[in-house]
């Protein structure tokens, strides 16, 4: 049957049709009546169609096509209808369930053990190997195939020829033997030297994964001593182990991702008071969508906003709880009474309309000790109502960010110094910057804008390292117009460093009041990095860049990443 039928539909993919069928007649001498049968399977639809002739089957088949496009077309608007009413559901109730969590930030707390787990500070991963990939294959020996024994005839047996013939067999087969023989010793000096070949290589990679494991042991135990002797000081009560330790817990707080979570931290062992400058959220960060709606007509998501007075409710909530919040896991956690008051002083980082700048102010301080603070019920305090009981001070209201002045600032002369070190690198250049202790790095970064700032008679002071301050030293320049505060950071990096150690050092150098901040690093930065730091006064130093300054005083290194990255015990 030459026959054919064709049809045309705007989702062929989900059209499945039949084999055109035809139905004779009794004599089969001529066609009754054309079938064919459709399906479409998103629609779940099917339906058989016939005709005497093609040319009416045919209109039926475009017929069918075009209603079941009109179909779909109509079951594609309700799916969109549908989706789009289920994303705008969705997103009502993630900015609601949003709300909740910030309308819970207190309550959230007071059934979490605030208390370090300095186990949980420790490294305990184990070491992992890497196994020698290669393969020992021995080598086969290609061994010919015997001679085929010679045929002997009736007549050469009776003519005495025979034993000629198989003595020739016998010495022809010896020869074979003797070929196999040579072969096969051939074949087993060459897998003999192979193997010993592939043995040295496996040997020499155990001992080098013997030294990755013992350098990664080194680290691990290094880190774990660290870890040690941080809760030992902090047991008894350094300043700045007991600093670090503050920062330990407020960070191990899950707050909701509007809030910063960064802070300066002052302790003052003679008045055991803790001073807690903390950044707060802005209005703007508030989850505000009330409803999202999906407009039919337009396939776009509208969004009504909850009211001026219900943010400005929200906001001055959240505030008072995460002062109320902070402290309460500061006291809990200070489980041998280092700290007697906690000064707590809310800061809110925002733009100043009036100048076009970012400013920094004090919207909320409270000072109170330990023992009145832990008599109050937090489960049952209205937010507000208990920071005006503990004499706290603040705006009215919070939402226009007024600033106010703080019960007690933090001291502007950095305790954070520490002594620098002297740090010698050998005279044939051949130290690797790449793979040097990173305190050592630090240190050395520190005296080489040490020796530049001393120029302009400045100096550079190196800080002592914490989780939440990220400065690795702070430089003044005297100069009047051009100096001022500089943070400088160090990152003893063998890959690329990302735009989030970028962004970090913007953030820390807005903190310090600093005119400038450099961040200096082994390797290079990516291009993130370069577009997020082109507009801000952000100076990024990469490996060739420090290995010219270092040429300039007279110092002498390279930087070799792959093999730091072989000496660490990193991966490629």
């Amino acid at each position: 049957m030459s026959e054919r039928i064709s049809f045309q539909s705007i989702c062929l993919s989900n059209i499945s049709a039949g084999e055109l069928r035809a139905k004779y007649s009794a004599s089969g001498d001529r066609i009754l009546r054309y079938y064919i049968d459709f399906r479409h399977l998103e629609l779940g639809l099917h339906k058989e169609l016939s005709a005497p002739e093609i040319s009416i089957l045919q209109n039926k088949v475009d017929t069918l096509m075009a209603q079941w496009d009109a179909k779909y077309q109509t079951h594609l608007e309700k799916k969109e209808l549908a989706a789009g009413k289920e994303m705008a559901e969705e997103l009502s109730n993630e900015a609601e369930l949003q709300r909740s969590r910030l309308r819970n930030t207190l309550g959230h707390t007071l059934s979490i053990d605030d208390t370090v787990d300095w186990d949980v500070l420790k490294e305990h991963s184990d070491f992992k190997s890497e196994p020698f990939a290669k393969m020992w294959h021995s080598k086969t020996a290609n061994i010919p195939a015997a001679p085929a024994p010679p045929k002997i005839t009736l007549f050469q047996k009776i003519t005495g020829k025979s034993k000629k013939l198989s003595a020739d067999y016998d010495r022809l087969l010896n020869s074979h033997y003797e070929e196999i023989r040579r072969i096969e010793r051939e074949i087993e000096e060459e897998n003999t030297a192979a193997y010993e070949e592939w043995k040295a290589e496996r040997d020499e990679w155990n001992r080098k994964e013997e030294i990755r494991r013992q350098d990664f042991l080194k680290a691990q135990q290094q880190t774990n001593t660290k870890v040690d002797e941080l809760k030992k000081a902090w047991r008894e009560g350094h300043p700045t182990a007991v600093e670090e330790h503050a920062s330990i817990v407020l960070e191990a707080s899950d707050h909701d991702e509007i809030v910063p979570k960064t802070w300066d931290i002052l302790y003052d062992s003679e008045s055991k008071t803790l001073l807690v400058e903390y950044s707060l959220p802005t209005p703007d960060d508030l989850p505000t969508t009330k409803t999202v709606r999906f407009i039919k007509s337009t396939g776009e998501l509208k969004e009504t906003h909850i009211s001026a007075k219900d943010k400005k409710e929200l906001y001055d909530d959240l505030c008072f709880q995460i002062c109320l919040r902070t402290i309460h896991e500061l006291f809990e956690a200070d489980s041998h009474n280092h700290l007697e008051k906690i000064v707590f002083n809310g800061q809110a980082e925002y733009i100043d309309r009036s100048k076009g700048q970012t400013v920094q102010s004090t919207i909320i301080s409270v000072m109170t000790g330990k023992a009145a603070f832990s008599a109050i019920n937090l489960a049952e305090v209205e937010p507000r109502a208990c920071f005006k009981s503990l004499k706290g001070v603040s705006a009215a209201s919070l939402v226009g960010l007024s600033p106010i002045a703080p019960i007690m600032k933090l001291n502007k002369e950095d305790k954070r110094f520490i002594d620098a070190q002297d740090i010698v690198l050998s005279d044939d250049g051949a130290t690797n910057l790449a793979a040097m202790n990173w305190e050592e790095f630090e240190h050395l970064v520190r005296d080489i804008f040490d020796r530049e700032f001393a120029a302009r008679g400045g100096e550079v002071k190196v800080t002592q390292s914490s989780s939440d301050g990220g400065v690795d030293a702070i430089g003044f320049d005297p100069d009047p117009i051009s100096g001022g505060k500089v943070v400088i950071q160090a990152k003893r990096y063998t890959k690329t460093v990302g735009v989030n150690a970028v962004r970090d050092l913007y953030g820390t150098t807005l903190n310090e009041g600093a005119i400038k901040g450099i961040l200096v690093t082994t390797s290079d930065f990516g291009p993130d990095a370069h577009k997020f730091a082109s507009d801000k006064p952000l100076t990024l130093m990469t490996g060739s860049h420090l290995l010219h300054l270092l040429e300039k005083h007279g110092i002498n290194a390279k930087i070799d990443l792959r093999a730091a990255r072989e000496e660490l015990g990193l991966r490629s």
